[in-house]
């Protein structure tokens, strides 16, 4: 026979108000957390999500849309937001619209009918009115790395411009004039800020950019791979690439181990997300890290705060940093 919530609140002596504050993610006394967590464990109790959520209006599902789950950051992002999020009694139903925004749009209606609670999502940037239109139902949304002008919208996004910047200055000081830059799909927000950035420090150091040295790719292996085989074939080649995500930067590695090229005696390399694969490349690689388990959490943390209620400093742009690291991919040339 199936356990009820008055049976946990038999077992544990508590009353049903504190039994259900509980297991809707309420705080409870922590000696009562203990008691109320190994009655559900012996009883085997079930919470039936399907009436709860017709009790309370409430489904406690965060629908989260990506552009895809082939690519580094956003499987990252989602692990991270979905960890802390679960700590709080929310499960994640997850949508890849597979970069195509008639898909995007279709389900954000989805999860709209679904009636989930909240909405996080990485936008193509062409969903503006099914983000308003969720928005004026009183749903959550949060927006991930990617800011959309005119929409007034929580975001979390990483200082895209100063982490190029910093990467570009470093190659720089280090004497590499012929920078190249492998950057995501052009007017997309963040390829667009880590280009800002590429071309500011360039201005700021009074030197010319070659646009021949700007390259755009589409944020996946394979745009790396033959962006690096165009650049490494120049007549005058870069000295130096920086690659602006850790998919292509992987083609990129992939190209020139094939052309046997030398690492950091004909093109210092720098690339971006992940520093384990930093330390398996040989040689070590340099790399710009996004701080993602930092992002999951304030992207849960910023869904929590408008689901129970709390709508101050609305909307809230969070911008995090990104850290440099530099190893032995970088040549000196002066």
């Amino acid at each position: 026979m199936t356990s009820t919530i008055k049976d946990v609140a038999r077992n544990t002596g508590l009353s049903i108000g504190t039994i259900s504050k509980f297991i809707n993610g309420g705080i409870v006394l922590d000696r009562n957390k203990v008691i109320i967590e190994k009655a559900i464990s012996e009883l085997d109790f079930k919470v039936n999500e399907m009436a709860r959520g017709l009790k309370t209006n409430k489904s406690k599902t965060i629908g989260i849309i990506l552009p895809s789950l082939e690519n580094f950051f956003c499987t990252s992002i989602v692990a991270y937001v979905e960890q802390y999020l679960s700590k709080y009694g929310y499960s994640t139903i997850i949508c890849n619209y597979r970069e195509d925004p008639e898909v995007e749009k279709e389900k954000l209606k989805f999860f709209l009918n679904k009636m989930v609670d909240g909405i996080v999502i990485i936008p193509s940037g062409k969903v503006k009115t099914e983000i308003v239109d969720a928005l004026n139902r009183g749903t959550p949304v949060v927006i991930i790395d990617r800011l959309l002008k005119g929409i007034i919208c929580d975001a979390v996004l990483v200082d895209n411009f100063n982490a190029s910047y910093n990467a570009v200055e470093q190659l720089i000081i280090r004497g590499h004039k012929r920078i190249a830059i492998i950057c995501g799909p052009e007017n997309v927000y963040t390829s667009d800020e880590r280009l800002k950035g590429y071309m500011s420090v360039y201005e700021n150091y009074n030197m010319e950019v070659d646009l021949n040295l700007v390259k755009f790719g589409d944020y996946y292996l394979k745009s790396g791979y033959d962006l690096c085989l165009q650049l490494i074939e120049m007549e005058n080649p870069p000295t130096a690439i920086f690659v602006t995500n850790y998919d292509m930067t992987l083609g990129v590695i992939t190209a020139m181990n094939e052309k046997n090229i030398n690492v950091p005696k004909e093109f210092s390399l720098i690339g971006f997300d992940n520093i384990g694969m930093s330390k398996i490349v040989k040689p070590a690689l340099s790399i710009v890290i996004q701080p993602m388990e930092q992002m999951g959490e304030a992207v849960a943390n910023l869904m929590l705060k408008r689901l129970e209620g709390d709508n101050t400093n609305f909307p809230s742009i969070i911008r995090l940093k990104a850290e440099l690291v530099i190893k032995d991919s970088v040549s000196n040339l002066e």
